[in-house]
């Protein structure tokens, strides 16, 4: 018994069966939920947050060392990062760094990710 394969051509990028088989969450927005989720991806910067967060007002730097198990310069790396994605600010006053979290900008990152999590259910 002789078996026949009906071949199909195909062009480049053509799908061959599910037509719905696309991400509902565009290239630019899986990019920023990304680097969202790579922002918030480290223990570190969870505990610096979460110490600022449940401060109102600022918070020494030496206090924030204190709060997490490891030593100073890693303490300034995350919180050099958090500055830079803006969750959080500093304030110089006399030889001592005090912070504090964005609020408005933390309630923007926690928005964000809710609404970009959804449409991966």
């Amino acid at each position: 018994m002789t078996r026949t394969l009906d071949i199909v051509e195909r062009q480049l990028g053509d799908r061959c069966c599910d037509r719905q088989a696309r991400p509902p969450i565009a290239q630019r927005d899986a990019e920023r939920l990304a680097e969202d989720l790579q922002l918030l991806a480290h223990p570190v910067r969870l505990q610096l947050l979460d110490v600022l967060a449940r401060n109102e007002g600022r918070v020494c730097v030496c206090d924030l060392e204190a709060a997490v198990p490891v030593k100073q310069p890693t303490v300034s790396h995350h919180l050099r990062i958090l500055r830079e994605a803006g969750l959080v600010e500093a304030e110089k006053s006399g030889q001592w760094m005090f912070y504090r979290v964005r609020r408005e900008a933390l309630e923007s990152l926690r928005e964000r990710l809710d609404s970009q999590l959804g449409t991966l259910v």
